[in-house]
């Protein structure tokens, strides 16, 4: 048994059209034992990006206080929001600090960016738990339930997605990805992140 599965728990974040989305189930596990059904994975680190942490609990919690001290600095120091790639790196740099003993963690960031322009950019990153990143234009995924998710999300898929369509997408594919991982699952809690709004959503699931 991987200690990354010793809890439970997946993570998915996907990109539309001017809009992204992170969802996560609730589960909390011993392993194949039940603790809670509404356990937070994913953590807003600013109006525009959005942290998903899923693996080890005890780590969740002291990498969610270590990221909020760590933007925190930087936006007293710089005087200026974070940008999500420069979140991206401040969470490789983290993760990697600890390299010869890791955080079991393998976080997801979804965000969004302005252009020069005055538009805006979706951004989607991953890590494994040293810090490797891994960027994507279509989805990410970690945790317990990443290789169905994988397989489903390439079969929902599609670019430009608008913000209800998207959520639809995301929100189809973790039910039906954890729905066949016995370690992920019981209801989900979905962000959908525009250029005006965050849109949050708790979904049902199975609770077998």
């Amino acid at each position: 048994m991987s200690i990354m599965s010793h809890n439970g728990g997946s993570v998915i974040a996907m990109v539309g059209k001017d809009c992204v989305a992170i969802a996560s189930d609730l589960r909390l596990g011993n392993e194949a034992m039940g603790i809670s059904s509404n356990f937070q994975r994913i953590f807003p680190v600013s109006d525009r990006i959005y942290l998903g942490l899923p693996g080890l609990a005890t780590d969740v919690a002291t990498l969610r206080e270590k990221f909020r001290f760590r933007v925190n600095m930087y936006t007293i120091k710089e005087e200026r929001e974070i940008k999500p790639e420069t979140f991206a790196h401040l969470v490789s740099s983290t993760l990697y600090e600890h390299r010869f003993g890791p955080y079991f963690i393998e976080p997801v960031m979804a965000g969004i960016s302005k252009t020069p322009t005055g538009g805006v950019k979706p951004f989607i990153a991953a890590t494994d738990l040293i810090g490797c990143l891994n960027f994507a234009k279509d989805f990410v995924v970690a945790g317990t339930a990443s290789d169905k998710l994988y397989g489903v999300a390439e079969g929902l898929w599609e670019p430009d997605l608008e913000p209800e369509d998207l959520f639809e997408t995301i929100s189809q594919t973790l039910l039906n990805a954890v729905d066949r991982d016995a370690f992920s699952g019981w209801g989900a809690l979905v962000h959908v992140i525009t250029k005006d709004k965050v849109i949050t959503r708790t979904l049902k699931g199975r609770m077998d």
